[in-house]
């Protein structure tokens, strides 16, 4: 899935005005101004669109957790990982809402996807596991529908 799509899905699901999304990259580190967020929402076929960067939604993704659940002083800030794919947003979507696995099935349930708990666990495995999974771009969206129908309420 693309960075711009998942973004433009959290900014729905928390009602983040583009201030809220560049004050959320800042407690990470990453500077970007109103005009980065507002090419980043434009959708592809309009002028003015820009790709969202990996690096920019990793931070993003870093600065959702540290917003959400708030910074832990006790332990120096952890470097931010430059790559982002399904499994990285689902892990820290997973963090930063303090979702468990029965949060998750439930969350799929309630969007008409079934899946089981293997596969929920293959796609929180490191890419060396043996039973690893690519979380594909249908999965990710069905969970951002439902994590955004459980929030917003339907």
């Amino acid at each position: 899935m693309q960075n711009n799509d998942t973004l433009r899905s959290i900014r729905y699901m928390l009602d983040l005005g583009d201030v809220h999304v560049v004050d959320i990259l800042a407690l990470t580190g990453y500077e970007a101004t109103r005009d980065d967020v507002d090419t980043w929402l434009t959708k592809e076929d309009e002028p003015g669109f820009t790709a969202m960067p990996d690096v920019a939604m990793a931070h993003f993704l870093d600065g959702l957790i540290v917003h959400r659940r708030g910074r832990d002083e006790s332990q120096p800030p952890r470097p931010v990982d430059p790559k982002v794919n399904n499994n990285v947003v689902l892990k820290k979507l997973r963090v930063a809402f303090e979702l468990k696995e029965d949060d998750i099935l439930a969350i799929m349930g309630e969007v008409g996807f079934t899946a089981s708990r293997g596969e929920i666990n293959a796609l929180f495995r490191q890419p060396k596991h043996s039973n690893f999974r690519l979380c594909g771009d249908q999965f990710l969206r069905n969970f951002l529908k439902g994590l955004t129908a459980r929030l917003r309420g339907r």
